[in-house]
């Protein structure tokens, strides 16, 4: 995963929208990096990706359990969260 992916994920996702439709686009553009969307708010971590209305967390699913990660290279997901505006 690359931060150009990561912003281009997130530039679609606040354009479009956090919807199926849009998610159904962004696998299709990043293939093998799972995306899950979500309304609520996410704590542990600072969002990689901060846009008014959008946050984008990393994710560490290397071992047994899910992580938040700051760490882009330990990233194999990401979670796109709506953020008040």
């Amino acid at each position: 995963m690359t931060r150009e992916q990561i912003e281009g994920v997130a530039s679609v996702a606040l354009y479009a929208g956090l919807n199926d439709e849009t998610l159904r686009r962004l696998h299709a553009m990043v293939p093998g990096i799972h995306l899950t969307a979500c309304s609520d708010g996410v704590q542990g971590s600072a969002p990689t990706v901060h846009y008014r209305g959008l946050n984008v967390y990393l994710v560490d699913g290397r071992h047994h359990g899910l992580t938040l990660t700051e760490d882009l290279s330990a990233a194999t997901e990401l979670v796109l969260v709506e953020a008040p505006i």
